[in-house]
């Protein structure tokens, strides 16, 4: 597969692709990976792989039922 070095990225750049890799909780080649394909829109969605992700994301959630007051009291907490 090939490989791309990049130079001369300005700070504040790196900055947002960091930041922005950890949120999603990926790397910075990831990130960067992802980024250049949403821009160049070569990445097509595949339905079927994103109902398995949904899948495997309520299947985490299952022991974790949370009434409509709690989540609004966790989203009040701390608010003046």
């Amino acid at each position: 597969m090939p490989a791309i070095t990049l130079k001369n990225i300005p700070d504040s750049l790196y900055a947002q692709l960091k930041t922005a890799a950890s949120v999603h909780h990926r790397s910075l080649n990831s990130e960067i990976l992802y980024c250049v394909e949403r821009t160049l829109g070569t990445h097509k969605i595949d339905a079927s792989e994103h109902i398995e992700m949904a899948r495997k994301l309520r299947a985490k959630t299952l022991q974790h039922n949370l009434t409509d007051q709690e989540l609004n009291d966790f989203k009040n907490e701390g608010r003046p």
